[in-house]
């Protein structure tokens, strides 16, 4: 059954990339990278939506976070003409694909198939009763597929418009981009062995990179957004809106998913509501008070169920 869903996936993107390259195709409109990636990722969104109520799982779009910014770096490189260099191209597309593949693997293998939904679409399912797949359509995916997009945008400058050498901006976007990837995968390790590990359903994970930081994952991927902006900031073509994805990204982790993964975090957890006062929300920084003694106690140490999903 696992592999009949996993199959189930790959055909919905098939068919999305399908639909994307049809839109892009027969648009009427300018054909600037700016509006055809929008109508392509549109497109394309639309057909998972399709998928998800089909088969009654929104689960569908979660490689979608992962799995689309590939595909656009790809298409500004081998779809436009470009004055951007080759080799800020490659870098771009290199760091891009790590992340996505480094993400989409993450997601893999922890989803188990059809029977497996994001427990925050079960909520919303529950609580939005027959409104529900405008919900899944308008929050679940379209919303985040427009982030998406928007943080994808400095890669127009990167690798169609933008004919600056490489300079110190670049370096920084490899760094970035490349730091958060491992921040974030070192994260959802750590977080998995102490999954198999934990004692007890109620332990808070406060080991590792999660006793600097209560959500070393988000910060990983907020940096990796922040290393596209600064490719696109080197190019020489680079706007100043379009900083709007980075700061998006943030306010979609910071005012919206953390929220509400600690309220979870607080109402399954009494230990919780001390792991907050002693540990930084993001950005990782020494806890308050000390090392934790959590990874002397297993018993008193580490955290919760694994995030469903990055974002």
């Amino acid at each position: 059954m696992r592999a009949r869903a996993f199959a189930l996936v790959i055909i919905s993107y098939l068919v999305a990339l399908a639909a994307a390259a049809a839109a892009v195709a027969v648009y009427p409109g300018p054909k600037s990278p700016l509006a055809l990636v929008a109508v392509g990722d549109l497109a394309a969104t639309v057909i998972i939506f399709l998928f998800s109520v089909a088969f009654r799982n929104s689960s569908f779009y979660d490689p979608y976070w992962s799995v689309a910014p590939v595909f656009i770096a790809g298409y500004l490189i081998v779809g436009f003409e470009s004055s951007a260099p080759v080799a800020r191209q490659a870098l771009v597309a290199v760091c891009i694909t790590v992340y996505g593949v480094r993400l989409t693997y993450n997601w893999a293998r922890g989803w188990t198939g059809l029977d497996h939904e994001d427990w925050r679409y079960v909520d919303l399912r529950r609580h939005t009763g027959p409104m529900f797949q405008v919900v899944n359509f308008l929050g679940i995916m379209l919303f985040p597929t427009v982030l998406v997009y928007l943080g994808c945008v400095p890669m127009i400058p990167a690798l169609v418009d933008g004919a600056a050498p490489l300079n110190l901006w670049d370096a920084a976007g490899v760094v970035v981009v490349l730091g958060g990837t491992a921040i974030e995968g070192l994260a959802d390790h750590q977080l998995r062995r102490f999954a198999r590990e934990r004692r007890s359903r109620e332990a808070i994970m406060d080991r590792g990179l999660w006793a600097w930081s209560r959500h070393p994952n988000y910060f990983g991927e907020i940096s990796v957004w922040f290393g596209v902006l600064f490719f696109g900031m080197g190019s020489g073509a680079f706007a100043p809106w379009m900083t709007i994805g980075a700061g998006a990204m943030v306010f979609l982790f910071v005012a919206i998913s953390i929220p509400m993964m600690e309220k979870r975090q607080r109402d399954r957890k009494p230990a919780y509501v001390e792991y907050q006062r002693r540990t930084s929300m993001l950005i990782p920084w020494p806890p308050r008070g000390g090392r934790s003694d959590a990874g002397r106690n297993p018993a008193r140490s580490a955290q919760a169920e694994p995030a469903e999903r990055h974002r």
